[in-house]
């Protein structure tokens, strides 16, 4: 990972539209899953959810403007992890944290390729839906140690889902917002939705662990999986509407990255974010005490 100060510019559009790609397929796998919950129907995953473009008049170009949105997210985490420009530095947690974002840019350029198959026609082109978590469990499987990797991989998982809640809570994600009235306005829903998010990514963490211990990839599953899931809890519909709005509100939490967020290494002095506002508040706060 490179110390070099001088990142390109060029990768902040390619960070918007990468996160605005992603909020396109949030907001239709989260509007879908909440009519699944309104009407009885079937919650669906991503690969489902995005064929489902292709019946829609431009739902074709839709699918290639997301596939080249998610390339442009992953070349965004990868440029981001090479040149640090989030600051993060060299220590052991930066590290680690840098590294989580090369592995974020590689699951994200899978995603791209998936949905550009899909695109192409391919009934295989999945993005992240039961086939595709199924198949790379299957394939761990044949490696040596493969169910110990692939319950690995589901506890690493369910750490990331817990942290996208954490990040939501303790509301981290304000350290790189910009500070603006619909940022301000909007920022309910960018907790509700990294809080859903962290519960979505939770329990697909947990069917790789139980794929791992039963030796069966079968058990594995990505978004669909764990909408089914919910619903089959008591008051399951219920439990779904309310995950599928998560889901919306997560998707809004795409487009105003895609505005809003600022790159410390690349941004001016005199940036001001959600983060420095609460600061303000806080010391304002100790002061009249």
């Amino acid at each position: 990972m490179s110390d070099n100060r001088e990142a390109p510019h060029w990768v902040i559009p390619l960070m918007r539209i990468g996160y605005a790609a992603r909020g396109v397929t949030y907001l239709i796998i989260g509007a879908l899953a909440f009519l699944a919950a309104w009407t009885g129907g079937q919650a669906e995953g991503t690969r489902e959810a995005l064929s489902n473009l292709k019946q829609y008049p431009m739902g074709l170009i839709a699918l290639w403007v997301i596939a080249i949105g998610m390339f442009a997210y992953a070349i965004w985490r990868f440029i981001c992890a090479w040149y640090d420009l989030e600051n993060r530095g060299t220590d052991a947690k930066a590290v680690i944290a840098r590294l989580g974002q090369t592995v974020t840019g590689l699951i994200h350029l899978g995603i791209g390729a998936s949905v550009a198959r899909l695109a192409m026609g391919s009934s295989s082109g999945g993005s992240g839906g039961e086939s595709g978590a199924q198949s790379a469990a299957s394939w761990l499987m044949t490696l040596p140690y493969g169910t110990y990797i692939v319950m690995a991989a589901g506890v690493i998982t369910i750490g990331a889902g817990i942290y996208y809640g954490y990040k939501g809570i303790a509301e981290k994600y304000k350290d790189h917002l910009m500070r603006t009235e619909w940022s301000e306005k909007l920022d309910p829903l960018v907790k509700a939705g990294l809080v859903a998010h962290g519960i979505i990514i939770v329990l697909i963490g947990v069917f790789l662990v139980y794929a791992g211990i039963n030796t069966d990839p079968g058990q594995a599953g990505g978004i669909g999986k764990a909408f089914q899931a919910v619903r089959s809890q008591p008051y399951g519909m219920v439990l779904l509407g309310a995950l599928g709005l998560g889901t919306i509100a997560f998707a809004i939490y795409c487009f105003v990255e895609a505005i809003y967020r600022v790159v410390p290494q690349l941004a001016g002095p005199d940036m001001k974010t959600l983060a420095s506002q609460a600061k303000g508040k806080a010391r304002q706060a100790a002061a009249s005490v």
